[in-house]
Parts: structure tokens; sequence; C-alpha cells
């Protein structure tokens, strides 16, 4: 059962991927190296990921914070807001976008809904083509509950995308063991 299960699920992720937009990655790695600090902010299950990707980043030894800890600091011109949001309509989100925007950072969306509110106001989007609580896709219904294929499919992109910058930064897994915490 659990590898038949497992089988549904990467087929669920495979097709997905097949259909999603991931044109502006390079832009997206090139932001995050270039911003001064990278503030990543998601809700719910999607906020896990962005939170499992700014630690990354930080064993990348790029300045990443995750909204929601008490040490994020201020926002502005060269900094990154970096946001999850499978519907880019939930209102929190909105509205720290809107923040950040306002006080003049960029920002970046992985989202499955292009017409959305946040979308709107993205520099850099990436479309991962998941059905959403608002978003159906072309008749596409995961056997999965809820959003989880969206999160996996976020958190399986976030994973990938860390190769392309360790590549960049010729960061090696030595190197990023080298910032991971010692006090475990």
């Amino acid at each position: 059962m659990i590898v038949d299960n497992s089988k549904i699920i990467l087929e669920e992720i495979a097709k997905v991927f097949s259909m999603s937009d991931f044109s502006q990655v390079k832009l997206l790695a090139d932001s995050i190296l270039s911003s001064n600090k990278v503030v990543c902010v998601g809700a719910g299950r999607m906020g896990y990921a962005m939170k499992g990707f700014s630690m990354r980043l930080n064993h990348l030894g790029i300045n990443s914070y995750i909204i929601g800890d008490s040490n994020v600091p201020s926002i502005g011109v060269g900094d990154l807001l970096l946001i999850g949001s499978g519907s880019g309509e939930t209102q929190t989100i909105c509205d720290i976008a809107t923040i950040a925007k306002e006080s003049g950072a960029t920002l970046a969306l992985i989202t499955g809904n292009p017409e959305s509110r946040i979308s709107w106001m993205a520099n850099v989007e990436i479309i991962i083509r998941a059905p959403s609580k608002v978003k159906q896709v072309g008749g596409f219904v995961s056997a999965q509950p809820m959003t989880t294929l969206n999160e996996q499919c976020v958190g399986i992109f976030f994973d990938s995308l860390v190769l392309e910058l360790m590549e960049k930064t010729r960061e090696t897994h030595e190197t990023m063991w080298g910032r991971h915490s010692n006090l475990e």
C-alpha cells in the first residue's frame, strides 16, 4: 500500500513539474544572490516549506529570515521578500507583500495562481501548476488531500534550486555543514 501510494504521489509531482513555468528560475537565483538579505514568508504548510528553504539559504551563507521569528529585521531596497503562496490570495501574506513593496524590496513569488493579487506585485514569479484551494489546473485532481501536492512540489522545487545556488556559489556539502548549527 505505501509503495503504491508513493508511486501515485511521485507521478503527480512529475505531472505538476511538467506543466509548471520555471522560466524565471535564473532571475530568482540571481535575485537571491544579489540581495542584502532574503525574508521568506508563507502560511500553513507552505510556511514550513519556506522555513526549510530559509534555513538552507543560511547554510549557503546567504542572510535569510522567516516571517514569524523575532529576529526578522526591517526590509527595504536591496532586499528580497520571497513569498510562497499557492493561491496568491492569503490576506496576511498580501499585507506583508504590500508593506515590503512599499519599502522598496524586490518581491519573488512561488505560486500556482498567476492572476492573484500577490502575482500583480511580484517582480519574479515561479508558477507551480498544482491544484490549489482557489485554482484548478485543467481538470487535474490530486489523490492527496487539500493542497498537499502543492507543498510537496514547492519543497522539491526549493531543493532543486539549492543545487543551482550551490553551483553558482561553489558551495559544497562540507562548506554548508560548516554553517549548520552545532548546538544540537
